[in-house]
């Protein structure tokens, strides 16, 4: 049998790109939740004991942006300068304008256009993507660093293990057959796991404690054996991290994002934008039509492409892959999901019920990950029952 390897990372709540996907979906959540019609670009930067927010938001929402900023900081961890950032007393930028009127007036005429009319926020392509090796239809790879870096926040939050702090990076290789375009997972080859963490703790009792209490609960027995490489902080010292230790920026982790390096992507980032940048509800939609797609059993995997141009609503292209998966021929579900899945941006917006912030609705979905998540508010993860006939063998 010929098997290949695959690996995929992740990163914790606490790495500094992650921080600022985070503060840049709570802005966006804090001017939904008062204004659900909010046109929000919000991108945040940060550096040792500084956050900078900016970027350009049309919002009735009085929003306290500095607040949201603190707020975010602490719930993560960041409380004090030796984990790498005080939330309550560092430095906080607030640079916002209001969106360009040459945008709002071709996108959705200044707020008069019907949804169905709103256009595409800015041009681009993205992708979605599904496959059947896990119950969530996501690469295996991409769920268990995933689950990895979310577990590591879940022992350090409960103090299982103290002498955790928020930074931190994961990454998972497996060793994977191809069964005829399918991708089947055999054994998982390497772990590696890189937190950030306090002084008082030696090498050995990370090494212990990360196998004990966040690999053994997170990855299936059935996937390691006794040749699965383990890297346990190799760099030997993680001590500063943050902000501190790496300048951090929104949308720099968009393959952690979406799926770990599987499918494709098109190279919009997500996290501070209002559902008319296609951006985020494009990809959202197209994740929905390859899940539904995998999950009615036309094929074993798909990626689904579709493109916009700023101002027009309906894609200039939709595209169907099944990797030779399909039950079907890849034009018949093409078909099929061109029927079924209403690609005009104010129509996803709708169909998914976008425009409801508040509850942390995004901000939830800016650290471990946007797809394959179980939770009602991910409301591009529910499979849509499609229609079609198997053919006659």
């Amino acid at each position: 049998m010929e098997t290949f390897l695959f690996t995929s990372e992740s990163v914790n709540e606490g790495h500094p790109d992650k921080l600022c996907d985070q503060i840049s979906d709570a802005v966006l959540d804090a001017c939904l939740a008062q204004d659900p019609d909010s046109k929000v670009a919000c991108e945040t930067c940060s550096k040792t004991n500084m956050v900078m927010v900016f970027g350009e938001i049309t919002t009735k929402a009085n929003v306290n942006y500095e607040k949201i900023v603190r707020d975010t900081c602490r719930s993560i961890g960041f409380i004090s300068d030796d984990v790498g950032l005080d939330a309550d007393n560092c430095k906080v930028l607030v640079n916002i304008e209001q969106q360009s009127p040459d945008i709002a007036q071709g996108v959705h005429g200044h707020f008069t256009k019907r949804p169905e009319d709103i256009g595409a926020g800015d041009q681009g392509h993205m992708f979605g993507y599904a496959t059947d090796e896990t119950p969530e239809l996501m690469p295996l790879s991409h769920v268990l660093a995933t689950k990895l870096g979310a577990r590591l926040t879940e022992v350090r939050k409960n103090d299982t293990c103290p002498w955790l702090r928020p930074d931190g990076k994961t990454q998972v290789t497996v060793e994977y057959f191809n069964e005829n375009g399918a991708m089947v997972p055999i054994r998982v080859h390497t772990v590696l796991v890189s937190t950030q963490h306090d002084e008082t703790v030696t090498n050995d009792e990370i090494a212990a404690d990360l196998k004990e209490h966040v690999i053994k609960p997170v990855i299936p027995e059935k996937y390691l054996d006794e040749k699965t490489i383990f890297h346990l902080n190799p760099s030997g010292r993680f001590v500063i991290g943050g902000p501190h230790g790496d300048a951090g920026l929104t949308g720099r982790k968009i393959i952690i994002d979406t799926y770990g390096g599987w499918g494709a992507h098109g190279g919009g980032a997500f996290s501070g934008k209002d559902p008319t940048k296609v951006d985020r509800s494009g990809a959202y939609i197209v994740r929905q039509a390859a899940k539904s797609i995998v999950a009615n059993g036309l094929a074993r995997r798909c990626l689904v492409q579709v493109s916009y141009a700023i101002g027009v609503p309906e894609p200039l292209s939709v595209f169907v892959d099944s990797y030779g998966t399909g039950k079907i021929p890849d034009k018949e579900i093409l078909q099929i999901v061109k029927e079924n899945f209403d690609f005009r941006p104010g129509m996803i917006t709708i169909n998914l019920d976008l425009k409801r912030g508040g509850n942390n609705r995004f901000l939830k979905t800016a650290a471990y990950g946007h797809f394959g998540r179980d939770d009602p508010d991910f409301t591009w993860e529910t499979v849509k029952p499609l229609k079609w006939e198997k053919p006659q063998a």
